[in-house]
């Protein structure tokens, strides 16, 4: 991590703080240059769960005990939950000081660091409460990927498969090929492909008017799933609740956007060739469409989707009523019996 050393070097600041969870203090923290570790660490705990206000009033309590000003810097050392709300945080602090990210998992690098959406769950409802605003700087670097379990590496793939079946169906030749994926040696081309599909997005529809709602291929469906269970010993990683939403969105995509029953089966199997899924019960289905009543992309009491109407293309300001949406759940549970 010379390069976060060098472009510090480059600044001007009055003091520096870091903030990390218990695992990137013990495993990634070490890997940053000893003059960095000089800063301020602030320490929260780690996960989904924890990405709330009370996590926030450490970071906002610990930055003004350490004296931070406004032309202080805040370093976000850790996955998504880290650089959402340690950005959220930073951005409000004194009304915002400069933040830079550094993120450690796969699933930050591709998807999280990009785009400036920064924020906080609230009532189990996630990102619920939050802003736009760009970090000075990201650092991303494979060299993280050592200290992360095999199940947070699989997770990540959901956002990587999301970016190609939205915009690049030749991408999606190469990353839904999953031995591909698991080359170490081959992170670096996918990270940096995946990057570019979203940032060219981003820069396109900065404020999520338009065109940058298809990034949300699959979350509609798979947030809801994330949220039902977030405090359940069930709980589900961020891509794993995203896969589960590919594949009913993916469906949906087959009955109301003209997908293919091909590529609809394609993206199924490549879906299921990394994730062990489990059924959504029965009981809960409606409590999960329920949950996605509170999608901040709704319009007027509707519920909007963005679907594939091929792999590589995708539409947005689709409305699917809850009986479609509920068809959608009983066919990836039905899916999950054959």
């Amino acid at each position: 991590m010379d390069d976060l050393y060098s472009f510090l070097k480059s600044l001007t600041y009055s003091s520096l703080h870091i903030l990390v969870d218990e695992n990137t203090k013990q495993y990634c923290l070490p890997l940053l240059d000893q003059k960095v570790l000089a800063a301020n660490v602030i320490e929260i705990k780690s996960g989904e769960i924890n990405k709330n206000l009370e996590s926030c009033k450490r970071i906002w309590e610990q930055l003004i005990k350490a004296g931070a000003d406004r032309h202080s810097i805040l370093i976000n050392l850790g996955g998504g939950v880290i650089g959402d709300m340690g950005g959220f945080c930073a951005s409000t602090y004194m009304r915002g000081i400069r933040f830079i990210q550094v993120p450690t998992t796969l699933l930050a690098q591709v998807d999280a660091s990009v785009g400036g959406k920064l924020g906080i769950d609230y009532l189990n409802l996630k990102n619920i409460i939050g802003q736009f605003n760009d970090p000075l700087q990201v650092f991303a670097d494979p060299v993280f990927f050592k200290t992360l379990p095999k199940r947070q590496l699989k997770s990540a793939y959901a956002e990587i498969f999301k970016h190609a079946l939205i915009k690049d169906a030749e991408h999606w030749k190469q990353v839904s090929k999953i031995d591909t994926l698991e080359e170490t040696n081959s992170w670096s081309q996918i990270i940096y492909h995946s990057i570019n599909i979203k940032k060219e997005v981003v820069e396109a529809d900065p404020f999520e008017k338009g065109e940058r709602k298809i990034l949300n291929f699959g979350h509609t469906i798979g947030h809801a799933v994330e949220s039902f269970y977030l405090n359940s010993k069930q709980a589900y990683l961020h891509g794993e609740a995203i896969g589960i939403g590919m594949i009913c969105e993916a469906y949906l995509s087959h009955q109301k956007n003209d997908l293919s029953e091909a590529a609809l089966n394609e993206i199924i199997e490549s879906l299921f060739d990394v994730y062990d899924l489990r059924k959504v019960p029965t009981r809960y289905l409606d409590d999960i469409i329920a949950l996605m009543s509170k999608d901040k992309k709704n319009k007027d009491g509707a519920l909007m989707f963005s679907l594939l109407s091929q792999i590589g293309t995708c539409t947005y300001n689709v409305s699917c009523d809850p009986n479609e949406i509920l068809s959608s759940l009983q066919y990836y549970n039905d899916v999950l019996s054959q």
